[in-house]
């Protein structure tokens, strides 16, 4: 079966590069003095790399978190190759792409949307949910009629290449409920701090592939696929979005982190209370979480080798792999 990732094969996405305009710093100095790492920007996956330059640009000319993120994986949403995010979007088993998406601000305001369709930004359209309705999730037609309400234009989220695919699927697999092994499911969720130590986070999807019409995974669910505290830090999550609801994982994390974990050591807690609950080894699926606390820190952890995620940093954009728990 294709894989969410075998669209992205350039290589600029495999390597590092400083950020136009952005003097590197050593991070080695910053902890001398115990500075705070910041603007910082972390992000899901290869494609998080591009995601993050459109969020730096933000970040480093004074602007807020909330606008980095928002904009930040508007670029995945918009970006046909990404077959996991957007347009492009690979479909459930009857052909529809749906979306999910969540956004979450400095000050605790956080707005949702699921089971959109034909609506290219969602990330967009959670945004002004959150912003212009007393509520904080619409979903499936209501969450449609809202985004047109508010200027979104319908369009046409199935490209030939994904609808290709989805007729390949249909024919080899016959319509029988798919299995959400640990290739089958990537998104992308974004977290940042801006120059002024504000926090924001945004997490959006297409979903899993060949899912039931009207499956919702964590994406847009906060708390589960991302979280924000400015007191604190912020999460997000990727995978498999049933096991990450089932333990609230980015509020998991936040909270881990208020207790004093590291960003890093708040990860690996919350992968090996999945691990505890399910065979990992067994049934291999795919978890991953990223993390950054208020120092300017950030971690990540997955439970199978391969999770990739983007980190902007002391002005420079790199892709770096996850440490895991099956080893």
């Amino acid at each position: 079966m294709t894989t969410r990732r075998k669209f992205i094969k350039q290589s600029a996405l495999a390597s590092a590069f400083v950020i136009t305009g952005m003097p590197k710093a050593r991070s080695e100095e910053m902890s001398m003095t115990g500075s705070i790492k910041k603007p910082i920007v972390i992000s899901t996956w290869e494609h998080g790399l591009a995601a993050n330059e459109t969020a730096w640009k933000i970040l480093t000319s004074g602007g807020k978190a909330l606008d980095a993120v928002e904009k930040g994986v508007m670029v995945s949403e918009a970006d046909p190759n990404v077959t996991s995010v957007g347009y492009g979007g690979l479909p459930d088993r009857d052909g529809n792409v749906t979306l999910d998406a969540c956004i979450m601000d400095e000050k605790g305001n956080c707005g949702s949307v699921a089971f959109l369709q034909n609506i290219m930004h969602p990330i967009s359209v959670a945004r002004l949910v959150m912003e212009k309705t007393p509520h904080i999730m619409l979903v499936g037609e209501g969450a449609q009629r809202f985004a047109k309400m508010v200027g979104f234009q319908e369009v046409n989220l199935l490209t030939g290449e994904s609808k290709r695919a989805w007729e390949m699927w249909l024919k080899e697999n016959k319509y029988e409920p798919i299995k959400i092994d640990k290739d089958n499911h990537d998104t992308i969720g974004m977290v940042a701090m801006d120059k002024n130590g504000d926090i924001s986070g945004a997490c959006t999807t297409s979903g899993l592939a060949w899912k039931y019409h009207g499956r919702v995974g964590d994406s847009p669910i906060i708390g589960a696929g991302m979280y924000a505290d400015n007191e604190v830090g912020a999460a997000c999550a990727t995978g498999k979005g049933e096991e990450v609801i089932r333990i609230c994982g980015a509020h998991l994390i936040v909270e881990l982190m208020r207790n004093g974990k590291s960003p890093q050591q708040a990860c690996e807690e919350a992968v090996k209370r999945i691990a505890k609950k399910r065979d990992v080894y067994k049934d291999p699926f795919q978890v991953g979480f990223l993390a950054i606390n208020k120092k300017g820190e950030h971690g990540a952890y997955c439970i199978q080798k391969g999770f990739k995620y983007a980190l902007a940093v002391d002005g420079v954009n790199k892709i770096y792999d996850s440490d895991f728990y099956v080893k």
